[in-house]
C-alpha cells in the first residue's frame, strides 16, 4: 500500500488528469470518472468492456447502475456502479457504503424482472436497455459479476463481499478504490497480482510433484487442480487469472466449450483423461508439507493461465448451470515459477507456445510485437511542429505498455518532471488501444470500433500483423505522423460532441457517435475519390476549420440514425456494433457546408505520397539495419557459434560475417541480404544477440 504522504500526491494527481479528460472530452466529470476506471478494470479483467449508461434513482428504493456488458455465450453480466467523490483531497470509507452501493444495484436487477418497470422507462433511455436486457435474457444470466469504482479509499484491505444470489443468478462483489485504483496502474507486466490462499479455497494443501533440475532457473511443477478449486477461482476472479493475450483472445472471440461441458456433465470421471489440462505461470508459490510428509502448495503469487482458458469458463459455466458434479473432476496443470524481472519476456514465449494447437494467432499476441518498439521509438525521437500559440515543439508519447507516461514521470525529480511533461504533455499521449480505435474509425469500420476496446484491438493487431509480415516499410515516420492526425480529429470530434448542446439535451452513446461521424465522412470522401490531407493536420497540430464545420453538421445527423435502430433490435449498444448499423448510416445522405478540397487530396496524390513514404521506409530500415551492424560488431562471434549450433548458417551470411570479423563493414549487398535473412531466422529463438539487441531496445 502506498505511504500516507505518496496517496495524496497521488489523489492530486489523479484528480487534474480527471479534470483535464472531462474538460477535453466535454463530459461531466462523473462520466470521465467512470472511463478512467472502466478502462483500467477491463484492461485488469475485472470487467469486460463496459458501456457506459448512468441509470439512477433516489430514495429509500433507489437503484443506481453506471455501466453494463453482457457476455451470452457465457451467461455473464458485468455490471459497474460509481461511488465517485468530487472533494479535493482523498476520502476513506468503510465498508457500509459499498454494502449500500451492492443493494442499489440489486434492488435494479429485482425492479427489472417486472414488466410495469420496463413499461414505465423512456424506451431510448439506459435504464430501459439493462432493465430490457436483464428481463429478456432471464434464466440465460447465471452469474453477474458487479464492481464499486471509487475514487475514496477504503479502511479494510478487503476488496470483495460474499458472493449473493439476485434474480436467480450468483452475484460476486468486487471493489476498486482509490488504493486498488493505483496498485493496479503501477502493476508490473500490466496486470494486478492476485494472492491465492489456495489452503484456504482447498480447504488443504494441493498436492504438486516437482519438474525441473534443482539447479534451474525456472522451476516447473505438475499439479492434479480439482475441478470445484479451478472454478471456484475463476468464479471469484474471472478473466484476472488469464494472461493478458489470452484474455483479450478470450474476451473477443472464445466461446465455452461444448465438448468440454459435455464431459464435464455426463462423464467427469474421464475428464482428466480427456481433456489437454492447462498451463499457467506464477510469480512465486509457498509449498508446505501435509501430515503425511508430501508437499503440496499452500499460496500462489500471481497465477497467470495461459492455456486453458476454455477449460476454465467451461467449468465454471458446467457448474454454474448445474449439469456437472465439479466434485468427481480433476484437471491437469503445468504450473511455472517465473522471477518478476523476467515475466515481460518469458510469459508471452509461454503462452505463445502453449496456444499452438489452438486456433490462436500471432495478432492474439500483438500486444508484444515489434510494431509497438517501433512506434515507441519513432514518438521518442519524432517533434511535432509547433501548434498555433506556442513558440516550442512538443513530441506525442506512444505508451506501449500501460502506465510508462506514468512511471516515467515517476523516475524524475519535480523539475525534471515538469521539463518531461513539456516536452510530452498529458494530452499528448497515445495509448495501444487508442491506437486501435483511432485506426479502425478511419478504416473506416465503426461498427468494430463499438464492439468495445478489447474486441477493437484484437481486429487491429491482425490487420496490423499482416501488413507487418509483408510491407515493413510502411511503419515509419510518416504511418507515426498520420497516426497522430488521426488522434487529433478523432479527439476534436469527441470534444465538440460532448460540449454540444443537442448532445447535452439526451446524452448517451457518444462512443459510438463519434466513430459513426468520422467514418461517414471518410467512406463519403472515398466514394468521391478524396482522402483527409493528414499531413496538413500533422503540420498544424489542429483541425482545418473546414474540416471542423463538417464534423459539426454530420455529428446531429448521424446520432439520429445511430439511435434509431430497427423494431427487431432494442438496445441502441448493440444495434452500434453491427455491420447493419454501418450499412445503414453508409445508405444515408447528410448535408454538410464548406468545401472541403483544401483539407483533402486526390487518389493520385495519395499513391504518390504512399511510394515516396515507403522509400522514406525502406532507407530508414537500411540505416536502422546498418546501425545494428556497427552497434553489434564486437558481437559477431558470438553471432556466428549461435547460428553453427542452431544449424542455420548460410554461405552468404558466412560471407558477411568473415568481412566483419577482418574489420570491412562495406557489406555487399548479397552479403547485406544473407546476413539478415540469417538475423531473421534468429528471431525464431528466445536468445542470441538478435534478441539481446531487441531487449535493448525496449528499456
Amino acid at each position: 500500500m502506498p505511504e500516507e504522504s505518496s496517496i495524496e500526491d497521488d489523489y492530486r494527481e489523479f484528480r487534474e488528469e480527471l479534470l483535464r479528460d472531462a474538460e477535453f472530452s466535454g463530459e461531466p466529470q462523473r462520466a470521465a470518472f467512470f472511463q478512467m476506471f472502466a478502462e483500467l478494470a477491463a484492461d485488469n479483467g475485472d470487467t469486460a468492456d463496459l458501456t457506459y449508461a448512468p441509470v439512477f434513482r433516489e430514495g429509500a428504493r433507489g437503484y443506481q447502475v453506471d455501466g453494463y456488458a453482457w457476455d451470452a455465450e457465457r451467461g455473464e453480466l458485468h455490471v459497474a456502479i460509481s461511488d465517485y467523490h468530487a472533494d479535493e483531497n482523498l476520502q476513506t470509507i468503510n465498508m457500509d457504503r459499498p454494502k449500500q452501493l451492492f443493494g442499489r444495484v440489486r434492488r435494479f436487477f429485482q425492479h427489472s424482472a417486472g414488466e410495469d418497470f420496463i413499461d414505465s422507462l423512456e424506451e431510448t433511455s439506459p435504464a430501459f436497455e439493462l432493465a430490457n436486457l436483464v428481463n429478456q435474457a432471464g434464466s440465460q444470466i447465471k452469474r453477474i459479476r458487479c464492481v464499486i469504482f471509487s475514487n475514496a479509499r477504503l479502511s479494510t484491505r478487503k476488496k470483495t463481499l460474499e458472493a449473493e444470489e439476485v434474480i436467480g443468478a450468483k452475484m460476486t462483489l468486487n471493489i476498486i478504490d482509490f488504493v486498488r485504483y493505483l496498485d493496479i496502474a503501477s502493476a508490473r507486466g500490466g496486470t494486478e497480482p492476485i494472492e491465492l490462499e489456495v489452503r484456504e479455497l482447498n480447504e488443504g494443501l494441493l498436492p504438486c510433484l516437482d519438474a525441473h533440475d534443482p539447479g534451474s532457473d525456472t522451476q516447473s511443477y505438475l499439479v492434479v487442480m480439482p475441478g470445484e478449486l479451478l472454478a471456484r477461482m475463476y468464479g471469484l476472479y474471472g478473466a484476472r487469472l488469464m494472461e493478458q493475450n489470452v484474455r483479450t483472445f478470450l474476451q473477443a472471440r472464445t466461446k465455452t466449450n461444448k465438448g468440454i461441458i459435455h464431459t464435464a456433465s455426463d462423464q467427469p470421471e474421464r475428464f482428466f483423461a480427456y481433456n489437454n489440462g492447462i498451463t499457467a505461470t506464477a510469480n512465486g508459490l509457498v509449498i508446505e508439507k501435509d501430515e503425511d510428509g508430501r508437499p503440496g502448495i499452500s499460496q500462489i503469487r500471481n497465477l497467470q493461465i495461459v492455456n486453458g482458458g476454455q477449460t476454465t469458463a467451461s467449468l465454471l459455466y458446467a457448474g454454474d448451470r448445474g449439469s456437472a458434479d465439479l466434485s468427481k473432476i480433476f484437471v491437469q496443470m503445468k504450473l511455472t515459477v517465473i522471477d518478476p524481472d523476467q515475466v515481460d519476456t518469458v510469459v508471452p514465449l509461454i503462452s505463445r507456445f502453449a496456444n499452438t494447437q489452438n486456433k490462436v494467432s500471432e495478432a492474439d499476441f500483438f500486444s508484444n510485437h515489434e510494431f509497438h518498439v517501433e512506434m515507441q521509438k519513432i514518438s521518442r525521437r519524432l517533434a511535432a511542429p509547433a501548434a498555433a500559440g506556442r513558440l516550442a515543439t512538443t513530441k506525442w508519447f506512444y505508451e506501449r505498455a500501460r502506465g510508462q507516461y506514468r512511471t516515467e514521470c515517476g523516475l524524475r525529480t519535480t523539475a525534471e518532471k515538469r521539463r518531461f511533461q513539456i516536452e510530452y504533455p498529458r494530452n499528448q499521449v497515445i495509448q495501444k488501444t487508442d491506437l486501435a480505435k483511432y485506426q479502425m474509425s478511419f478504416r473506416p469500420a465503426p461498427h468494430v470500433v463499438s464492439t468495445g476496446a478489447q474486441k477493437c484491438f484484437l481486429e487491429f493487431a491482425k490487420e496490423i500483423d499482416q501488413q507487418w509480415q509483408t510491407s515493413r516499410t510502411t511503419f515509419n515516420d510518416a504511418f507515426f505522423r498520420e497516426m497522430v492526425a488521426k488522434a487529433i480529429i478523432f479527439r476534436w470530434v469527441d470534444k465538440h460532441v460532448g460540449t454540444s448542446d443537442w448532445y447535452k439535451e439526451d446524452r448517451g452513446y457518444k462512443a459510438n457517435i463519434v466513430t459513426y461521424t468520422i467514418g461517414w465522412l471518410v467512406d463519403h470522401l472515398s466514394r468521391e475519390g478524396r482522402k483527409l490531407d493528414f499531413d496538413m493536420v500533422w503540420k498544424e497540430q489542429d483541425v482545418p476549420e473546414e474540416l471542423q464545420v463538417a464534423f459539426t453538421d454530420l455529428a446531429p445527423q448521424v446520432a439520429g440514425v445511430v439511435k434509431s435502430p430497427p423494431p427487431s433490435i432494442s438496445n441502441i449498444s448493440e444495434y452500434a456494433k453491427k455491420e447493419i448499423c454501418w450499412k445503414a448510416l453508409c445508405e444515408g445522405e447528410f448535408d454538410f457546408t464548406g468545401n472541403l478540397k483544401a483539407s483533402t487530396i486526390g487518389m493520385e496524390e495519395v499513391r504518390q505520397r504512399k511510394k515516396d513514404n515507403r522509400s522514406e521506409g525502406e532507407i530508414d530500415i537500411e540505416i536502422g539495419f546498418d546501425t545494428f551492424v556497427l552497434e553489434n560488431v564486437n558481437r559477431i562471434c558470438e553471432l556466428e557459434d549461435f547460428a553453427k549450433r542452431k544449424r542455420i548458417m548460410t554461405p552468404s551470411a558466412a560471407s558477411a560475417i568473415r568481412k566483419l570479423r577482418s574489420g570491412r563493414i562495406d557489406l555487399a549487398r548479397s552479403d547485406k541480404k544473407g546476413l539478415k535473412q540469417l538475423l531473421g531466422k534468429l528471431d525464431e529463438f528466445s536468445a542470441g544477440p538478435r534478441a539481446w539487441a531487441r531487449e535493448k531496445e525496449r528499456v
